[in-house]
Parts: C-alpha cells; structure tokens; sequence
C-alpha cells in the first residue's frame, strides 16, 4: 500500500537562534514517513545560565515528541526557558522547509 508522506526521509539539523546573548540550539531529527524516530538538540551558548537552561531543555524534548509526526511539533514553553523552546520551533520549521516534497509524493 502506498503512503503519501510530506517531508523527505532521513537525518535533518537546522539551527534556531535566540536571545541578545548569541545563543542558539542545533536540532537533529531522524525522520520516517512523517514520523520523528530520534532527536539530538546541541546547546550553543557562552552564558553559563542559558547553558543550564538549554541542557535541561535538551533532556525533556526527546521523550515528548519522539514518535509524533512533525506536523505536530510545537513546543510553547518546556523544561523553564520559553526562549530555547522558540529556538528549537525554529529549527523544526527550518527542517520542514527545507525538506517539503509535497502531498502528491508517494513511498511504498
């Protein structure tokens, strides 16, 4: 049976920036038919309060959205820092751009 799927299969990193203290978060997502199988967020941030916060953030992210379809990845504030979380929609928006095929692609 065929699936229509909306973004390519694979391994994709988008970075998401914010702040006024040059931090950002690198996100990595395996994705198949739609469907996250893994993330790996990499803290990016010389200020070591920003830091803590991104690393918290790193370890809860995963366990809430692997196995999710993408479309459905939206995080409003997690693990106490609302700007890492705008950072990290960012980077899952980048992702979806970048690797769109569209609804009239087909995988078996």
């Amino acid at each position: 049976m065929d699936k229509q799927s909306t973004y390519v299969d694979g391994v994709h990193t988008a970075t998401g920036n914010y702040g006024s203290r040059d931090s950002s978060i690198s996100v990595t997502i395996t994705l198949v038919d739609d469907i996250i199988h893994g993330i790996q967020i990499t803290p990016h941030t010389t200020d070591s309060v920003s830091l803590d916060l991104q690393q918290y953030f790193t370890g809860v992210i995963p366990s809430n959205f692997v196995g999710k379809h993408i479309d459905e990845v939206k995080v409003n504030q997690l693990a106490e820092s609302s700007l890492a979380a705008d950072a990290f929609n960012e980077a899952i928006d980048q992702i979806k751009h970048q690797n769109r095929i569209g609804p009239t692609a087909r995988r078996k």
